[in-house]
């Protein structure tokens, strides 16, 4: 997508040199535009931990460049080295499928070559489909969602209004993003829309994040607060929400960014249609009950107890906002239960959230 009109993806080769990969260091948005190079699985890992990377599908791309730079780095081509390595990568973000899945994945491409210059060539191979596939299904899924948001256009005939959770845009994946996929869509198609962008405590990928990607796109939007969600439903403000996802089961359970279960709560009570956005690499088939099987990722207290944000001079500085010693739980994500969900909008098309209807549309993932 565009940063002051140029091109960019979140995660990119150097043009120079094929042993140093490229990033957006997202902690320092919207009031810094910093591009990162990663040289080392250390680096790639304290990315993705750190949240210099987040979002499902850019965790899952970021670590399967850096399971190729673990191929380039690994002496006399260990494969001891490899498995710690992918074993570092895993631990970073408990919660979000697509990072054990690409790395995963890359392991198995690797392990298919027998010497040092075939296995390296293959990660990379391996790593660039993995980015490229992203965005590839990413902008499908756009495609699909758009069929949703044009039915609300022709029986609004009005604005589309429509409420985000977190940052599931382009930031959050290699391209297009999940959430706002439809969104663009929407946009390159004329329909007129606006969103409503939860600024989404504690991380407030929504503030720092989303509504930063939107101004970009040109997208009219508002910035609200959490809690600000029900209250627009109930006064029919909202049309319908969309959602990303960190991890869905093969049931329709939904584990996303810490207060989306409450908005679809809200939108189930207010009637308002709430769809998740999501490719494939973000299933586990291997679970069905997502709030029993899904690992909940719990992260320091101090994300809630200070923000950063930037100064009159520019510069960005940490505050505190709660009182000294004050204790804090820190839940990153909550699980949505299928029964509140509308649909799932995947790059085959869109389905009911349930087993039947999911496999149905990946038939080749049963059993």
């Amino acid at each position: 997508m565009k940063v002051n009109g140029k091109q960019y993806r979140t995660i990119w080769l150097d043009e120079d040199n094929p042993h140093i990969v490229k990033i957006i260091d997202q902690r320092l948005l919207p009031h810094q535009f910093v591009v990162e190079e990663l040289r080392t699985v250390e680096d790639f890992a304290a990315a993705i931990r750190e949240m210099h990377v987040r979002g499902a599908g850019l965790i899952g791309a970021a670590a399967g460049f850096g399971m190729y730079m673990a191929q380039v780095q690994s002496p006399a081509d260990d494969p001891e080295y490899l498995r710690r390595a992918a074993e570092v990568l895993i631990a970073t973000r408990p919660t979000a499928r697509n990072l054990a899945w690409a790395v995963n994945r890359m392991r198995q491409e690797i392990n298919e070559e027998s010497t040092s210059a075939a296995r390296e060539c293959r990660a990379l191979t391996e790593a660039r489909k993995i980015a490229d596939e992203d965005a590839e299904y990413c902008r499908r899924l756009g495609a699909h969602g758009l069929s949703i948001i044009t039915e609300i256009s022709r029986r609004k005939q009005g604005p589309v209004n429509i409420l985000t959770h977190c940052n599931a845009g382009w930031l959050a994946f290699v391209d297009y993003g999940s959430a706002t996929a439809p969104i663009y869509a929407a946009q390159q198609a004329g329909i007129d829309l606006h969103v409503w962008v939860d600024e989404t405590r504690p991380w407030l990928q929504g503030s720092r994040l989303t509504a930063w990607e939107l101004g970009q796109q040109g997208v009219p939007h508002t910035l609200i607060a959490d809690n600000t969600g029900g209250h627009l439903m109930q006064h029919g403000m909202v049309d319908m929400v969309i959602v990303g996802t960190d991890r869905t089961t093969r049931c329709g359970d939904v584990a996303n960014k810490i207060g989306t279960y409450l908005k679809a709560l809200a939108a189930h009570d207010n009637g308002v249609p709430f769809y998740v956005a999501l490719p494939s690499s973000t299933f586990d088939w291997q679970i069905c009950d997502g709030l029993a099987e899904i690992p909940i990722e719990e992260r320091s207290d101090a994300e809630i107890r200070y923000v950063s944000g930037a100064l009159d001079d520019g510069g960005i500085t940490r505050v505190a906002i709660a009182p000294p010693h004050t204790r804090g739980a820190n839940y990153g994500f909550d699980v949505t239960p299928a029964r509140l969900i509308s649909g799932l909008i995947t790059e085959r098309g869109i389905c009911g959230a349930n087993e039947k209807e999911i496999m149905a549309l990946f038939p080749s993932t049963a059993g």
